[in-house]
């Protein structure tokens, strides 16, 4: 049996917008496990086909990153992912402690990509 190019490696996605959801989806078609995390009430799944299309076969949790609880279960999805994604400005990732700098040094082995676009956020 042939394992997926990317078997094995656990991407944490943290977005609604197109292009996190897009380039979460290319990982997860080339093997890769996906994790998406969702705020409470996702504005993205109004558009129902188009978040169902974007989010195929990835795992959604549902976190309120604002709050104590959801940064902490934030942290702990972190440890074990390989790459994480997300759409913030680098003034609201800095806020959040999720800026490049604050991630490299607590996960330096974690790629991180900010796919920021001005309306991405919905955090």
């Amino acid at each position: 049996m042939n394992e997926s190019t990317l078997h094995g490696l656990r991407v944490v996605s943290l977005g609604s917008g197109i292009a996190s959801a897009a380039a979460g989806l290319q990982l997860c078609e080339a093997g890769a496990e996906v994790i998406l995390v969702e705020p409470p009430d996702n504005p993205a799944r109004q558009e129902q086909a188009l978040f169902a299309v974007l989010n195929r076969g990835k795992r959604s949790v549902i976190l309120d990153i604002n709050e104590p609880e959801g940064q902490q279960r934030l942290e702990r999805l972190l440890t074990s992912a390989d790459v994480f994604i997300h759409e913030f400005s680098p003034k609201v990732a800095g806020t959040l402690g999720l800026d490049d700098a604050q991630l490299a040094q607590r996960f330096p082995v974690m790629t991180q990509r900010n796919l920021h676009t001005q309306a991405a956020n919905c955090w």
